[in-house]
Parts: C-alpha cells; sequence; structure tokens
C-alpha cells in the first residue's frame, strides 16, 4: 500500500502526491535550476524554453513553449507524474488547461525570501531530494540570518524592470523582498501596485541614492546609462545581474550576500 503523501501549494489548494515524482515538467525557470541542483536531471522531462541554467542540462530537454504561452498538447505528450508551476510567471488560462488535460499541477509564489526558502524545501520533500537540497537551503537560510543580523542605514534605491514602458518594483513581490533584506529602501515599496508604471522623470522627487539596473526581465544595459544619469545625474548606478533579484533556488545564498556588497557599496559585507 502506497503512503498517501498530501501537499499543500500556493493557492491552498491540496494535492495528492502519493511518490516522488518520476517524470517532471517545470515552467519556472529559477525552479527548474533548483531541480537541476537538487539531482533531478534524468526525473525532468520538460522546461521552457526561458529555463536557460544549468545551460547544459536543460539543452536537451523538451521545450514547451514559453512561460506565458505554455504548449498544453506538448506537455500532455511528456506524461509527467507532475507540473511545476508559478501563480506570477504562468497564466491562469495554461494551468487550467493543463488540469482540464487530468494533470497534476502544483503551484508556487513566494514573494518573500523566506516564503522561497520553504517552497524550496516543499519541493525538496515533495521529490524526495532532501538530502542533496540541504546544504543549498542551509546556506540559503543561513545568508538570510546573516542579512537580518547586519544593522545600516537603509540605501534608497530605484529598481525598474521594464522600459518603454518604464515599469519598477511595487510592495507584495519577491524583488522587493530581496531589495530590503538586503539593506535597500525601495523608493517605490509603498505603490499601491506591485509593479508600477512610471515616469523616469518622477524617480528623482523620491531622492534615490542608488538605481540597480538588472538585465532581465528587461535587459538594461550600458546603452541605457545616458538616459538615466540625465534623469537622475549624480545618483551612483550598479548594473546588476537579474537572476540575482528575481530568481530562488541555488542562488539565494550566493545573491544575498553580493547584493549586500553592491547596495552598501562594497563595505561591512
Amino acid at each position: 500500500m502506497v503512503h498517501q503523501r498530501r501537499f499543500v501549494d500556493a493557492l491552498g489548494r491540496s494535492v495528492d502526491i502519493p511518490e516522488p515524482p518520476q517524470r517532471i515538467v517545470s515552467l519556472v525557470p529559477s525552479l527548474t535550476e533548483a531541480l537541476f541542483a537538487f539531482g533531478l536531471r534524468e526525473r525532468i522531462v520538460g522546461v521552457t524554453r526561458y529555463c536557460v541554467e544549468p545551460a547544459e542540462g536543460v539543452a536537451y530537454k523538451a521545450k514547451v513553449g514559453g512561460t506565458k504561452n505554455v504548449d498544453v498538447a506538448t506537455v500532455r505528450e511528456l506524461r509527467p507524474d507532475i507540473v511545476f508551476a508559478n501563480v506570477e510567471e504562468n497564466t491562469k488560462p495554461d494551468i487550467e488547461a493543463l488540469e482540464a488535460a487530468g494533470l497534476r499541477v502544483f503551484l508556487t509564489y513566494a514573494r518573500t525570501v523566506a516564503e522561497a526558502i520553504s517552497e524550496l524545501q516543499m519541493l525538496a520533500e515533495i521529490t524526495g531530494t532532501a538530502a542533496a537540497a540541504d546544504p543549498i537551503l542551509h546556506d540559503a537560510i543561513a545568508a538570510l540570518g546573516e542579512a537580518h543580523s547586519v544593522s545600516r542605514p537603509a540605501v534608497r534605491t530605484f529598481c525598474p524592470v521594464w522600459r518603454n514602458p518604464w515599469m519598477t518594483i511595487g510592495p507584495d513581490t519577491y524583488i522587493h523582498d530581496v531589495l530590503t533584506v538586503c539593506g535597500a529602501e525601495n523608493v517605490y515599496g509603498e505603490a499601491s501596485e506591485r509593479y508600477p508604471g512610471i515616469e523616469l522623470s518622477d524617480v528623482a522627487g523620491r531622492q534615490p541614492e542608488l538605481v540597480l539596473l538588472p538585465d532581465e526581465p528587461y535587459r538594461f544595459s550600458e546603452k541605457n546609462l545616458p538616459e538615466v544619469i540625465e534623469a537622475l545625474p549624480g545618483v551612483r548606478i550598479e548594473l546588476v545581474d537579474g537572476k540575482m533579484l528575481c530568481w530562488y533556488g541555488p542562488r539565494i545564498g550566493p545573491s544575498l550576500r553580493k547584493l549586500q556588497g553592491i547596495i552598501h557599496g562594497d563595505t561591512g559585507v
């Protein structure tokens, strides 16, 4: 008799997973990287085209469309025991279509670093990879504790995530919490929207001390510097790896440590 295992996903739904899944489809780039790090290379049968890490691992996996336009027919043909998806990164119609096709979908939705760690712990339990995941999770927990133990004035920070139109980070988002944990004060942290549309000309009035320009989801680069410098003369600007801000999994520990150094000018960390 198989022991019944029941897990609660991000929407509070009970999902019965009788045994560790042997065929996995991941629709979430950061979770794909985490699942590989947990040692699940052979059990992952499908990923999205945005699942680019680890590069050597995903190269030969079946591609099931994008995060926002999943090819449900291809997923079904892969006969997964479970599909890992995300409330924010994937669309409700795609999730509903997958479930209508009879597939087991487990939804994630971490909006804080602590929630991300908890979700990763659950994924390790679901997949039976607790031993392999433990060093990664231990490092993430340690890095979060280290960050919380640091007492320094917060650095007022502007972090756009899109251009044309300009958009930035509001409250109740993973990136907002990462910034807060690492010692930044998000100048749009009290916005009424999670990803508010803004005018670049209005940012100066919020008196940022630092601008972080990530290379994803929008690929900010050196070519964007003149525009930002003109709007925010004298403000320190840093081009950063966007994965440090929005990917969780094996990156959490290293990202928290590196971001603290960037935010505080490489002092005290």
